[in-house]
């Protein structure tokens, strides 16, 4: 897990989006809706809470053992030991049955991020055993960071996001509004508010701006709750890939137009698991996704 340092500067914004954006669809693919649907309610707070009385070694055993039958990983037995090291944390994936988890030794005395630490290096653990990683590290990471969070562990990573006039912490690799937006996600797919979980104002700002960019990604054309500027642009287009076919859109927009076997054909991502979806051009029509079944409504 990165560093996160206290006094680091703090990356804010989107710039990870798009490989968020297939880390969501790469989770619906290796576990089907159903298994991803298995995950709907998340790690409560009790079960990562962790305070200046409990014992060290106990304590952080004790969340490791409630994110790992979170994450459904009952037959993994984690140990948690610390040490001084650049990095959070970091955890040794073998075939287990025991996983030998290193936490930076500073979390001796920051015992309320213990469990955003354990989250994500436990999550590491449930990909390797899924057989799912991206290619490179920094690629992998964001992948580890956004199941984490879909997956009902990684509002604790962001609440683990503070700033003030003298210092900041943060950690994982997405930003944290990029963390917003993920849990934003998963709060639409499974009727979910985690906001009330965040002891950390900022975190709770920046989930509330992950989730205004969650949203928009429901009014985008052509789903049929697009706005009026998006539905304009949308049919500029349309009529230009009817009279153009084959050439592309800007690649700002998010739907492109192709020929297909009885006219234009629109391409879009799925909002909710941001797989490709085909439809043709032939007006309003209710769609569902093949990947996660997601009901939309469509003005193609």
């Amino acid at each position: 897990m990165s560093n996160g340092s206290p006094g680091a500067p703090v990356v804010h914004g989107f710039p990870h989006l798009d490989t968020v954006r297939s880390a969501i669809t790469a989770l619906y693919r290796r576990l089907s809706p159903d298994g991803v649907h298995s995950y709907a309610t998340s790690l409560v707070p009790a079960d990562a809470a962790f305070s200046d009385a409990d014992d060290l070694h106990l304590g952080a055993q004790r969340v490791a053992r409630a994110l790992v039958q979170h994450l459904h990983l009952p037959e993994a037995r984690m140990i948690v030991g610390f040490r001084t090291m650049e990095h959070a944390a970091s955890v040794e994936l073998t075939a287990g049955p025991e996983y030998f988890i290193e936490l930076n030794d500073r979390f001796r005395t920051h015992r309320r991020d213990i469990g955003a630490a354990l989250a994500h290096e436990i999550t590491h653990v449930l990909l390797h055993r899924l057989d799912l990683e991206f290619p490179g590290t920094r690629d992998n990471e964001i992948l580890t960071d956004t199941v984490t969070a879909y997956l009902g562990a990684g509002w604790l990573l962001l609440d683990a996001f503070r700033e003030d006039a003298t210092s900041r912490q943060k950690l994982g690799y997405l930003t944290p509004e990029e963390f917003g937006y993920v849990l934003a996600k998963r709060a639409l797919a499974f009727d979910e508010d985690p906001s009330p979980w965040f002891t950390s104002p900022q975190a709770y700002t920046a989930y509330t701006k992950g989730r205004a960019q969650a949203l928009h990604d429901l009014r985008r054309p052509p789903l049929t709750a697009a706005g009026w500027a998006g539905r304009r642009r949308y049919a500029k287009d349309r009529r230009y890939g009817q009279d153009h076919p084959g050439t592309g859109t800007d690649p700002g927009v998010p739907y492109a137009f192709e020929p297909g076997g009885e006219g234009l054909r629109v391409s879009f991502p799925c909002p909710t698991c941001h797989q490709r979806i085909r439809l043709p051009v032939r007006g309003r029509t209710v769609a569902r996704c093949g990947l996660c079944r997601t009901r939309l409504e469509c003005d193609t």
